[in-house]
This record gives C-alpha cells, structure tokens and sequence, in this order.
C-alpha cells in the first residue's frame, strides 16, 4: 500500500514511516521538508495522488488555544479535502487520551481535529493513545523557574514506537471509527515521573512541586491494547523533552 504520513518527519512520524516499511508499505511523508505544508495546502495534491490511504500523526508544539485550534483546523480541513479529492480508502488519526475530559488550550485544537475527520468525506480511524514517555521532558521544558510545579496527575505512558507500530497495523485493517484506547503497560504519577526524569540527567535539576489536579488524569476508560515498554526501562535511553507526538 502507498500510505501518506502527515508530519512523517516529526518524533512519531519517523516510526511510523519506518514501522509502515518494515510491513513492506510505501511510506509518504507530508511534512514542509517534503514540500507539503498542511497549514496552507500546498504540495498535497501531488503527495497523495495514487495514495490508498493517510495517517495523520501531524503536531506543533504550543500552549495557545489559539494557536492549537488554527493549526489543526486547517491543517484537518486541507488534508481532507486533498485526501478525498485523491480517492483515499481509509484516514488514520492520532489522538490524546483524555482529550475530552482535560481541558487544555492544546487539547482545544485535538478536538477540533477530531470533529473535522468525524464529518469529513473520507473514512476514518481514530485512536486516542496515552501520553509518550516524553510527556515528563515536555511538561518540565515548559516549566521556567527555579521551581518545577507538575500536576499532580496520573497518565500511563507508552512508547512512541509501539504507538508507530501499532498505527502501521490499524492502516491495514478497515476504517472502524473510534478505535480501543492505546496506553501504556503501568500507570504513572507525573510528579513522580519528572522527579525520575531530573534524577536520570534528562532535565534540569530543580525542585518538583506538586500541583493538585481534579479528575482522574490522563488514564484509559477502558479495555484496549497496552504497550510493553515502562517509563522505567525508558529513561536510560529516552529522547528528553521532545514533543507529546
């Protein structure tokens, strides 16, 4: 299959690209590297012509709500339009756990994606995965000060290779809509996590305070398929403070 990857030179889309190689498919990245920019449409036509299908792993790294909601409502708008004027059997998106129940300026823009490939014209699988085992990186380079102050949450982090690896084997099986959550193999506390995090000397080393967070956290609903590798086994060889996806 020839398979489009939109952001396929971003932290998730090189796995993917190379998870969907390994299985013997054509990848495509989309990237602007590419000469395919999502945000103003360009190059999209000529990317996707004789693709059978796309997977959307496509990100930026904001804490506007602004910002979050432009990017992915246009870049959702003018992937589908190319995607269906190119015929394309099947759009695989990637998506946050929690993304409905965490409000966030971020999670703003996640969701106006998701509304936009539910009523678009093309068929469509979303899976809402966990937060990677960068989250912590993340969460601690967004935080200045001689202080860090962390939500006092729970996530159950996975690894972005097997969040790759398992996009490479949903784009092979018919559009089902909303697929079972993917997380991780062990529930985490994110203090915890980016106190590990510092000792490890993948961030700055500070103080963590703990901030209190309502709800359950970033944690699957339900039954689904659950990664293997533990944030544990990750740090010693973990990429720090890269982006959620």
């Amino acid at each position: 299959m020839k398979i489009a990857v939109a952001g396929g030179t971003g932290l998730t889309g090189r796995h993917v690209v190379a998870a969907l190689r390994e299985r013997g498919h054509d990848p495509v990245p989309l990237s602007r590297a590419t000469g395919a920019d999502l945000v103003r449409g360009t190059g999209l036509d000529r990317a996707l012509a004789g693709a059978d299908a796309v997977i959307d792993v496509s990100n930026v790294t904001t804490m506007s709500r602004k910002v979050s909601t432009g990017f992915f409502g246009a870049a959702g708008r003018n992937l589908l339009a190319a995607a269906g004027q190119a015929g394309v059997g099947h759009l695989l998106t990637l998506s946050i756990v929690g993304v409905d129940r965490v409000r966030t300026p971020y999670y703003a823009g996640k969701i106006r994606q998701e509304e936009l490939v539910r009523g678009g014209p093309v068929p469509w699988t979303i899976l809402r995965a966990t937060q990677f085992h960068e989250f912590a990186g993340q969460i601690l380079a967004g935080v200045p000060g001689p202080v860090a102050v962390v939500p006092a949450m729970r996530t159950q982090p996975v690894a972005v290779r097997e969040v790759a690896a398992h996009l490479a084997g949903l784009i092979a099986e018919p559009p089902q809509g909303m697929a079972p959550e993917l997380a991780g193999p062990r529930e985490e506390s994110l203090v915890s996590m980016c106190r590990r995090l510092i000792a490890a000397g993948g961030a700055r080393r500070r103080p963590v305070l703990p901030l209190p967070f309502p709800g359950a956290g970033l944690l699957p609903t339900g039954p689904g398929p659950r990664g293997v590798q533990t944030f544990e086994e990750w740090l010693p060889q973990g990429r720090y403070c890269s982006a959620i996806s």
